[in-house]
């Protein structure tokens, strides 16, 4: 019988199989992941469109213009539009009468949930004169309301100013309520300081 050379080492077999199946398994999960990365790729287009400018309706009614330099129109499984270079909305009455605007860096419209995402730098007025400011505000067009979860600042017209944590509105922004609360509020009659006045 023939014993194993001493100068080389003893192979381990298992070791062997162990290390061959862990490189098979490996290339397994890697195939699986290009095929999952091809898909998404096959199954999301996107389509670039300049100068944009939407009209949104509500019962045969104009209700909201939108404009922006830039959509890209993504498609497939979960379609939605972004508008990276900022968006500006014109907000009508029915007798489309500007009433308001809403601006913001980025606006997000989600055709299968019906809602509109606008973040960074928001800035909405309405009718009333009023200024609200966010990093965040959702547009909901099923409930048609707008709301947000982060910190908003308004001013009033008169220069009163209120902050919160979180804020919802008619889509109009004509009626409001706002949480946690707190205001800066200007006094045009201070109470006399001199009890026989």
């Amino acid at each position: 019988m023939h014993s194993w050379p001493k100068h080389l080492p003893k192979i381990c077999w298992p070791a062997i199989l162990l290390t061959g199946m862990l490189l098979i398994s490996a290339c397994e999960n890697d195939i699986k992941k290009i095929r999952e990365i091809s898909a998404n790729q096959i199954n999301m287009d996107i389509d670039t469109v300049h100068g944009v400018d939407m009209i949104y309706s509500d019962s045969a009614k104009v209700k909201f213009r939108i404009l922006a330099p830039l959509l890209l129109q993504h498609t497939g499984k979960n379609p939605y539009n972004i508008m990276t270079k900022g968006v500006n909305i014109l907000i009508y009455d029915k007798d489309l009468t500007q009433m308001g605007t809403l601006t913001a860096d980025t606006g997000i419209q989600n055709d299968v949930t019906k809602k509109v995402e606008f973040h960074k730098n928001v800035v909405a007025k309405n009718a009333k004169g009023e200024t609200f400011k966010s990093d965040e505000l959702i547009w909901d067009q099923t409930t048609k309301l707008m709301h947000s979860d982060k910190a908003v600042q308004i001013t009033m017209a008169n220069g009163d100013v209120m902050n919160g944590i979180g804020f919802q509105s008619d889509q109009s922004l004509g009626h409001w309520t706002i949480t946690k609360s707190t205001g800066i509020f200007n006094v045009t009659d201070a109470p006399s300081t001199n009890p026989t006045q």
